[in-house]
């Protein structure tokens, strides 16, 4: 990225957020806001190919609140399938995640493979915190590797924290317990895809990473949700696991 973005980057954020603040008084403007940060966003970062903002909905689940396109709709619906991804550790750890090529990392192997197919390259999330409580997590997407860097992550980072401020004042009181409740939810999900592919490690002899691909190559061909073909594949049981593909 250039200083000339960096210098000229203040002054749009002073305008963005000026724009924000009077939405975010109004609850039923709220939503408008979040999709204003998720095009600021993408406008704001260079290289980035789209981006989204993820919040805890009413009932506390992980949700992509606002997307650019739908490859960053898709993509962030994955990871809460899957209950991996750099959105969702971003957000438990409150700690930015950078995936510099999405076919060479290792550390969301599931999520990374179908993010590679799909033509994100690489990925910048950064949390968005509030009095020292995750509401969620800002993020941008690249179709190509190494897009974004140290410069990237510290203006990225500069815009989560004005935009949680902003966020964070139109979140009711109970959002840690909401927080909770959602990473007990991302936990019993993450379980079931866990067992549904031990399920299908036994009957079709595979690796656990062959195991999930399958599952997710399942769950793509018949248009459904990688936790609802897992919940099948486990009430049908290992006999009746081979069958699911076809």
């Amino acid at each position: 990225m250039s200083s000339a973005s960096f210098e000229s980057s203040p002054g749009e954020l002073i305008a963005v957020f000026a724009h924000l603040h009077g939405m975010l008084l109004s609850e039923e403007d709220a939503t408008t806001a979040v999709h204003q940060l998720a095009r600021a966003a993408h406008q704001m970062i260079p290289g980035a190919a789209g981006a989204g903002v993820s919040l805890l909905d009413e009932h506390g689940t992980r949700v992509s609140s606002a997307s650019t396109d739908k490859v960053v709709e898709t993509a962030d619906a994955l990871q809460y399938e899957l209950g991996m991804g750099p959105c969702l550790s971003a957000w438990a750890t409150q700690m930015p995640q950078r995936i510099a090529d999405t076919t060479t990392e290792t550390r969301w192997a599931a999520w990374e493979s179908a993010a590679a197919e799909a033509g994100i390259r690489s990925v910048l999330s950064t949390p968005l915190v509030y009095r020292s409580h995750a509401l969620g997590a800002l993020k941008v997407y690249a179709t190509a590797p190494a897009a974004f860097g140290e410069a990237e992550e510290r203006l990225l980072g500069l815009f989560a924290d004005a935009a949680a401020t902003l966020l964070g004042a139109a979140q009711t009181t109970d959002a840690p317990v909401r927080l909770s409740a959602s990473l007990k939810a991302a936990l019993a999900t993450r379980e079931t895809v866990g067992l549904a592919a031990g399920v299908l490690m036994a009957r079709e002899h595979l690796d656990p990473e062959a195991a999930r691909s399958l599952l997710l190559g399942q769950a793509h061909a018949q248009g459904r949700r990688v936790a609802e073909v897992a919940a099948e594949i486990l009430d049908r049981g290992p006999e009746d696991a081979q069958d699911r593909g076809r």
